[in-house]
């Protein structure tokens, strides 16, 4: 007895073809709707030119004047103050936190977080902020920098210097003698969906101190 042979119909045909060539199509794209990275979904914080480049050596003469040109680029509304800040800590230097070019930006920013936790300012300036997403600002700040802080309680000189840009929370306080001064309390990086950046630089080569 033969066996009989029964045509594939034309049309099961067509229709396995089509859908080989949707799932090839699909396969290929399946990176095309990736979601975006950090660095496009949370606030920004970008260094242009500045007076001081990573690791310059602290002295007096680079810290009698300040430039530093930033942009901050907004993905949510966003209220406060954003710092320009050299900061000095006795715990943390350069080789304990990772900060520069080809550093992911959200390790960066939790360094940063670190740093600014211990660390004192030497010197700063700010500018209140009012963004919303997509918006793009640039800012220019102009501070000097004290370079002969005390000593801690504990005796310890510093043994990082860092000059960070930052986004945070800013109070005016009057002073007992009348006059005021702005407390800020940084964001936190993960809790705000900021990210701050910044450079460590050289300490000098006598041992400066500094007051926690």
């Amino acid at each position: 007895m033969t066996a009989r042979r029964t045509p594939f119909p034309a049309v099961r045909l067509r229709a396995l073809i089509s859908g080989g060539l949707l799932a090839a199509v699909a396969l290929a794209c399946s990176g095309c709707f990736d979601e975006p990275k950090i660095e496009d979904r949370w606030t920004r914080v970008d260094l242009g030119a500045s007076s001081l480049a990573p690791y310059a050596v602290v002295s007096p003469a680079t810290l009698d004047s300040i430039t530093v040109s930033t942009s901050i680029t907004y993905r949510a509304i966003v209220t406060g103050v954003a710092v320009a800040e050299l900061r000095a800590s006795s715990t943390l230097s350069a080789s304990d936190v990772a900060l520069g070019d080809g550093v992911a930006r959200t390790a960066m920013a939790s360094d940063i977080d670190r740093i600014l936790a211990q660390s004192v300012s030497l010197g700063r300036a700010t500018r209140a902020i009012t963004g919303w997403d997509h918006l793009i600002q640039h800012l220019d700040f102009h501070f000097r920098a004290n370079a002969s802080a005390p000593p801690d309680s504990n005796g310890m000189g510093a043994r990082g210097f860092f000059l960070l840009c930052y986004l945070g929370d800013g109070e005016r306080v009057e002073r007992a003698d009348g006059s005021d001064t702005l407390i800020v309390t940084p964001f936190v990086s993960s809790e705000r969906q900021v990210l701050p950046i910044g450079f460590a630089l050289t300490p000098p080569a006598g041992a400066m101190r500094v007051e926690r």
